[in-house]
């Protein structure tokens, strides 16, 4: 069996993973970062960075990239059918980036992989995770690749491998939590009469919809469905728009990618077991209302970056503990706030839909309100951090 030491294992090669890994590589912080797949996923999935995400990303040397790349959006709104709601303006925002910027996670990873390269770093791949085991100086991995077996030992292990993470469950870590049921996403070309300045949720009688453009022409499209197919065609995206979003003739041209995914809840019951760390999905996971995952997950890779840079610089572990507390604290206010966005919008109740509706037009006539539910969206205010 081949072997190799390292002083941080990363596994998972997600934005969580390749941004912990680019804030160590700018630190000159010695690692390896492994992913199970021969190659990056070619799927948008995430597809928003918001402005707090921007700023913590400010010292990697990758920002300028993904604003080059993706599309600024300045606009909330909120809809029933024709009726306005709600409507927010990031431009407001108290930030050097007053916007939620539009790009899918294939090409933000895309622009992260890049940027590690240019520091020297590539993802090792496919190699995947088998089991951890606990040693004095740290932990040994054992792995499996295309030439067979791999004894990885690593001072700290990060499980930045998603919501079924290997490394989690080798820490023996619970993941507690529900699940809300089926969404529908697509990525679609298609008429639209909507400004795309805006990002758009509508309310109806048959449940929710988010429209949101996206570069190079393209919509993301995401419906509460029960029965959603577990590979939508166009026409399916075609009846969703007709019978949720705005009055007027939508024609959608072409389906670029559909798909269909469970809407789960879930936080670790702890963020570090020892020598091993989570982040991202593999720590917490929560619908995607306000388009918030990709987002926290970065922040922890930003926030783990740092800590461990600290503690390999000769700073106490208590550095670690610090990390764990915080980033959890912050994925459960994350957690809480998406949870009361999901249940508000997905109400089935005629009566209570009305009061809902009746509730958030009021609350969007005053100034104040739109500006902190910009802040919140924008993970600006500590609460959402």
């Amino acid at each position: 069996m081949a072997a190799f030491s390292t002083n941080i294992l990363i596994v998972g090669a997600g934005p969580t993973g390749l941004t912990t890994a680019l804030g160590l590589a700018q630190r000159g912080i010695e690692f390896r970062i492994i992913d199970a797949l021969p190659e990056a996923q070619n799927t948008s999935r995430a597809a928003v960075i918001h402005a707090a995400t921007l700023e913590s990303l400010r010292g990697l040397g990758i920002v300028e990239h993904l604003i080059g790349q993706g599309m600024k959006v300045r606009h909330f709104r909120v809809r029933d059918h024709a009726t306005l709601l709600f409507e927010t303006d990031f431009s407001l925002l108290p930030s050097a980036t007053p916007f939620a910027l539009m790009i899918p996670q294939d090409e933000s990873e895309q622009l992260l992989i890049r940027q590690l390269d240019i520091l020297g770093h590539k993802v090792v791949r496919p190699l995947r995770l088998i089991r951890l085991a606990s040693a004095s100086d740290g932990i040994r991995a054992a792995c499996e690749g295309p030439g067979g077996y791999l004894a990885i030992k690593a001072r700290y292990v990060v499980g930045a491998d998603g919501q079924k993470s290997q490394v989690r469950r080798e820490a023996a870590i619970g993941f507690p939590g529900e699940t809300y049921g089926s969404f529908l996403l697509a990525d679609v070309r298609m008429s639209w009469p909507i400004p795309k300045d805006e990002v758009s949720l509508f309310f109806s009688e048959e449940g929710t919809l988010v429209v949101a453009p996206m570069s190079k022409n393209r919509y993301r499209v995401v419906a509460q469905l029960a029965d959603a197919p577990s590979e939508p065609g166009l026409q399916d995206v075609q009846k969703l728009i007709e019978a949720r979003g705005p009055p007027g003739e939508v024609e959608v041209k072409e389906l670029l990618w559909g798909s269909r995914f469970q809407v789960h809840h879930r936080l670790a019951e702890r963020f570090r077991a020892g020598a091993i760390l989570l982040a991202g999905d593999a720590a917490h996971v929560h619908s995607p209302a306000g388009g918030q995952g990709m987002n926290l997950g970065i922040r922890d890779g930003v926030a783990l970056s740092r800590a461990l840079a600290q503690v390999l610089g000769g700073s106490s572990e208590a550095v670690l503990d610090s990390y764990a507390q915080e980033r959890r604290e912050a994925a459960a206010r994350i957690l809480t706030m998406t949870d009361r966005l999901t249940r508000v919008a997905t109400l089935t109740n005629p009566r209570a839909r009305w009061i809902r509706n009746r509730l958030i037009a009021l609350a969007g006539g005053l100034p104040h309100v739109r500006r902190s539910v910009a802040k919140r969206l924008a993970g600006l205010e500590r609460s959402v951090s």
